[in-house]
């Protein structure tokens, strides 16, 4: 019994050492059940068309879960994966720039800049992404020291 509790204890001690920083990873993300990018497979965006992945397909990232279309996606996500994750985790690139605030996003709304995928509110005729486009330079300059500033 003593040992029985000594290996519950371990295991319990050990499994919350690794988790504050996939803990505060996730917190950063924009996740719906744990799930980025509402369950579109990041490596599609890359390849021109955004695609809802695979339940079965899946792959956890630090803490964050992404789902894939098929094998050959998940394996490019796999040597490179901070390639993939979109920008400011997943929130509105736009509302990071403008106030920090974490915004939800319409997956099929997104762009690809310099390599990086951004991602961005497209709801109740206010496409933000329209607004990202007017000033992008200054924006992304912006959205990263609010990312820097106030998610992390």
């Amino acid at each position: 019994m003593k040992y029985y509790i000594l290996v519950l204890f371990a295991s319990f001690y050990f499994s919350t050492q690794a988790q504050p920083e996939n803990a505060s990873r996730r917190r950063n993300f924009n996740l719906d059940h744990d799930v980025a990018i509402k369950g579109f497979d990041p490596v599609s965006f890359f390849n021109g068309k955004p695609a809802k992945g695979d339940t079965k397909i899946s792959f956890d990232y630090k803490g964050v879960t992404y789902y894939f279309v098929n094998s050959a996606n998940l394996e490019t996500f796999k040597a490179s994966p901070a390639k993939f994750e979109p920008a400011y985790g997943g929130w509105c690139a736009y509302t990071v720039a403008l106030n920090g605030d974490r915004v939800k996003v319409d997956p099929t709304m997104f762009k690809i800049t310099d390599g990086k995928l951004y991602l961005f509110y497209n709801f109740n005729g206010d496409n933000r992404m329209l607004k990202w486009n007017k000033d992008e330079k200054k924006l992304k300059s912006v959205a990263d020291r609010h990312w820097q500033e106030k998610m992390h």
